[in-house]
């Protein structure tokens, strides 16, 4: 199947759709917790229950949906996505907003695998590559617009309209997958034992290990962005605006670079690299909420930029040293790397709840510090045992 991989862009909507979702929950949380009368730890597990719904769902959809229609599984996954962001919109309290985020985790969940298969058939072998930087690149602008512009949004119009807002990207992505994609017979998915299979391996398992504890670093301090900078800056909703499109554009270039040094210097080389540098970042952090409000940006912005690019740059390091383990299984490994990222955003948000509850805002850093280092010991402790290169 070759086609012109204009034709993607719709799926590459759907994707920018679901990244900003899932990404502007940081920066409305202190917004949901006032408007639904709930704690800020309470509204941090919004994440929790998203990111494990994620986790859980994305694997089990897969094998549920394999025998379906590749065009209408993205279809019904997008129409659902759409609904799930008109019902959190439109939620009257706490627990009907969780559900609303249960769904859109198990509709992206479903969704994001059987965008990223597609696109890896529809331009062909001599394509794929291309073909899949289409679908990424809505993930990327998410990170780098979409974010952004969800927080002033919300502080112009209130967080129910964010909602309201993806909700009609969902829309305009779903017309175009239904008027514009070509139809693509299912593929072959592994099934759940192959999956739980390959996580008896211990090389893989340490990886998807190593996973977990950056990602749960990473999202033990970014959930909660919004009120940390409040809090040890005093920066309103038009400064995090501005401090999460840095990190967005950060985080792009990491994403680039973290592949170009892995090819370069081996994959596990550049993860060490990367969660060196996040430990530098965090220990910033710390740092500039140390100082006093007029000086605190000083030490918080590099941080912010230098946590954005070498978190990103690990993440895609990461899938090198998994490709490298078993070449012949990626596609099942990487698609529990995702899981473990999603595993590490619960965590890190549930964490960074327990730690708001008993010590303030100003700790996230400081445990976020802790994760990374922790992921940096395990990366040479299992690397000595293996007999597999890593792609080093």
């Amino acid at each position: 199947m070759r086609q012109s991989p204009n034709a993607l862009i719709w799926l590459a909507l759907g994707a920018f759709a679901i990244g900003t979702e899932g990404f502007m929950i940081a920066g409305l949380l202190p917004a949901l917790a006032r408007d639904l009368d709930v704690g800020l730890p309470a509204a941090g597990y919004l994440v929790t229950a998203f990111s494990l719904a994620y986790a859980v769902g994305a694997p089990v959809m897969a094998v549920l949906t394999a025998g379906l229609e590749r065009r209408r599984l993205l279809a019904f996954a997008m129409a659902g996505f759409g609904i799930a962001n008109l019902l959190a919109a439109f939620s009257a309290n706490y627990v009907e907003l969780l559900m609303a985020r249960l769904l859109l985790a198990l509709t992206a969940a479903t969704f994001m695998p059987a965008a990223s298969g597609y696109a890896a058939t529809f331009g062909g072998q001599e394509r794929r590559g291309l073909s899949l930087s289409v679908v990424t690149n809505g993930l990327t602008l998410a990170i780098i617009a979409g974010v952004p512009l969800g927080v002033l949004v919300s502080e112009r119009l209130g967080w129910r309209a964010t909602f309201l807002g993806v909700g009609g990207l969902a829309a305009l992505s779903l017309l175009g997958i239904i008027g514009r994609l070509p139809s693509l017979a299912p593929d072959r998915s592994a099934s759940l034992t192959e999956r739980v299979a390959l996580t008896k391996r211990s090389d893989v398992l340490a990886v998807l290990v190593t996973t977990v504890l950056t990602v749960a670093g990473t999202f033990t301090v970014y959930t909660y962005m919004g009120v940390f900078l409040a809090d040890v800056a005093g920066i309103g909703p038009h400064g995090l605006a501005l401090v999460l499109l840095g990190f967005g554009l950060t985080s792009a270039a990491g994403a680039r670079l973290g592949g170009v040094f892995a090819d370069r210097w081996g994959a596990r080389h550049a993860v060490i690299a990367g969660a060196g540098l996040t430990v530098l970042a965090y220990l910033a952090l710390s740092l500039g909420a140390a100082l006093k409000p007029t000086y605190s940006m000083l030490a918080l912005l590099p941080a912010v930029l230098l946590w954005g690019l070498a978190s990103w740059g690990l993440t895609t390091a990461q899938q090198a040293r998994l490709v490298a383990l078993a070449p012949s299984l990626a596609p099942v490994s990487l698609s529990l790397n995702s899981s473990a990222i999603y595993l590490g955003s619960a965590m890190g948000a549930a964490v960074g709840a327990l730690v708001i509850a008993d010590g303030g805002v100003r700790w996230l850093s400081w445990m976020a510090a802790a994760f990374s280092v922790a992921a940096l010991l395990t990366v040479p402790m299992r690397a000595r045992s293996l007999k597999t290169s890593e792609g080093d």
